[in-house]
């Protein structure tokens, strides 16, 4: 049976699972190593998605679907 796990290498090199597998002595393993992508920092990210979300979010279809959630304009004043 072929199963992939995702892994990361800690500040010492070593390899470590993302979750707890249990394997007999001697399974043979393949490891591929994908290319590193710097992560963006958190306010570029948002940044960039602002403008795309902003076009989905910001239509009447949008705030109908949403209406349920707001507070009731009677109870309001």
């Amino acid at each position: 049976m072929l199963r992939t796990l995702e892994a990361i290498v800690d500040v010492h090199g070593t390899i470590r699972l993302l979750e707890t597998v249990a394997l007999p002595a001697g399974s043979r393993l393949l490891v591929t190593i994908l290319e590193h992508e710097a992560p963006l920092e958190l306010d570029e990210v948002t940044l960039l998605s602002e403008a795309a979300l902003a076009e989905d979010w910001n239509r009447p279809e949008e705030d109908a679907a949403w209406s349920h959630l707001q507070p009731s304009r009677s109870l309001m004043r």
